[in-house]
C-alpha cells in the first residue's frame, strides 16, 4: 500500500503515515469485533472463572453429601421433572 501511494505521487512520509493509520484502525476494529463476539458468547475471562468456580463449589458440595442425601436430591429432581412434564401437557 505504501509503495502504491508513493507511485500515485504521495510523499513517502505521508504514505507511511497513511499506512500506519490504516493498520492501527484495522487492528482496532478487528479487536472490537472480537471483543463483541466474546462478550456475546460469554467467553470472557471473568465469565469462565465464575463458571469454573461455581462448578467446583457444586462438586465440593456433592462430595460432602451422604448417599442418603444424594438419593433424596435425585428423587427431588425426578419429582420436579415429572411436575414440569405434567405442566407442559396441561398447557
Amino acid at each position: 500500500l505504501g509503495s502504491w501511494l508513493q507511485y500515485v505521487g504521495v510523499d513517502s512520509l505521508q504514505a507511511g503515515n497513511v499506512v500506519e493509520v490504516l493498520l492501527v484502525l484495522g487492528l482496532t476494529v478487528g479487536w472490537i469485533f472480537s471483543y463483541i463476539f466474546r462478550v456475546s458468547n460469554k467467553e470472557m475471562t471473568y465469565a469462565k472463572q465464575l463458571r469454573d468456580y461455581e462448578y467446583k463449589v457444586m462438586e465440593k458440595r456433592l462430595d460432602s453429601l451422604t448417599e442418603a442425601e444424594i438419593a433424596a436430591l435425585l428423587e427431588q429432581v425426578e419429582e420436579e421433572k415429572r411436575r414440569l412434564g405434567d405442566k407442559d401437557k396441561i398447557v
